[in-house]
């Protein structure tokens, strides 16, 4: 009898689907290690990640509004489970894999910035060699966690995290449905925290998308899932059809226009920005100051540029703030005893 781990995989081989990514298929780890008796290649990933230093600072990053006063709004980390939950939705529908989906979503967002966008624009505007939050969360996934040695993930984890982006292509169907996952996911859930910071009304959004898409947020949501599932049936790529891709491609300029680029919520970001670049000079002109493992990848021969994006895009948006002000704000004179 074999162990738990193959009976899963057998499983897995009965009953997914002829385009799921089979766990005993993998491509494998770049370094070998013993398998799990228990856990599957990607269920084993899928908890890597879910226990790192990095997925748990998520917490503490922002989606879209920086630093809110309110319990419900978005943080980096409730936008990665919403991710995740709309990518299991799909892939148990499709019979594809579940833990490969899995792990792919709550990895994706592990190289994002302090202050969200703004943040990763001022780094990339820093860093000679530019700075992207895909490539930097495959980086830690690979480098970073786990004091230099990384989670020494499966290949085809890596590459959904990567190409998650608009622009990318990911080579298996279930990094293909995170990247749909992400985009149906922050298009609702930012529309839905517009519409609680007063900066949207639900009448404000186009009447040619709602019509196409629904009236509300929550039906919004559930209209573009079916039609991921029902155009992506039977077939080794995950699709909508036209009709939904173009409404929610519209959606997503609404947002850029309305929320993203042109809001109140958005002034705040100038400050973001200047915090970030401040601590980068800082940084670069007291290098001795980064913790020692930090310092230390300079032996490796890492560039001083990539390893201030290593440390500042690992901040959270309140320990960016200390620190900024630890070194840029006048503290009171304090006199023994008055």
């Amino acid at each position: 009898m074999g162990t738990i781990r193959e009976m899963i995989e057998e499983m897995e081989k009965e009953t997914l689907s002829p385009y799921a990514t089979l766990s005993q298929n993998s491509r494998g780890r770049e370094k070998d290690e013993p398998q799990c008796d228990i856990r599957p290649l990607f269920q084993r990933d899928r908890d890597r990640i879910l226990h790192s230093k990095a997925f748990r600072r998520l917490k503490n990053k922002t989606q879209v509004f920086l630093t809110p006063q309110g319990d419900h709004y978005r943080t980096r980390l409730s936008h990665t489970l919403e991710v995740s939950q709309n990518a299991r939705t799909i892939a148990k529908a499709l019979r594809l894999n579940e833990d490969l989906v899995e792990a792919i979503a709550l990895g994706h967002d592990l190289g994002h910035t302090p202050f969200g966008h703004a943040g990763e624009a001022q780094l990339n505007e820093l860093c000679s060699s530019g700075f992207l939050h895909s490539e930097q969360s495959v980086r830690i996934v690979e480098k970073l966690e786990k004091g230099g040695q990384g989670l020494n993930l499966t290949w085809e984890v890596r590459d959904g995290i990567r190409n998650h982006k608009t622009s990318g292509h990911p080579a298996t169907p279930e990094g293909q449905i995170v990247r749909l996952s992400d985009k149906i996911a922050y298009v609702n859930s930012d529309i839905d925290d517009a519409i609680r910071a007063q900066i949207l009304t639900e009448d404000d959004i186009p009447m040619e998308i709602r019509k196409t898409l629904g009236m509300t947020t929550a039906v919004r949501l559930d209209t573009l899932i079916h039609d991921v599932i029902i155009e992506s049936k039977d077939s080794p790529v995950i699709k909508m059809s036209p009709e939904i891709e173009e409404a929610m491609s519209d959606l997503r300029a609404f947002l850029f226009a309305n929320v993203y680029k042109d809001s109140v919520a958005k002034v705040e970001e100038v400050k973001a920005k200047r915090m970030i670049k401040e601590l980068y000079l800082y940084y670069t002109d007291h290098f001795e100051q980064l913790p020692e493992r930090y310092r230390l990848m300079e032996l490796d021969g890492e560039t001083k540029e990539r390893i201030l994006c290593d440390y500042i895009s690992g901040m959270t948006d309140q320990y960016c703030i200390t620190k900024f002000n630890e070194f840029f704000m006048p503290k009171a004179w304090v006199v023994d005893g008055f």
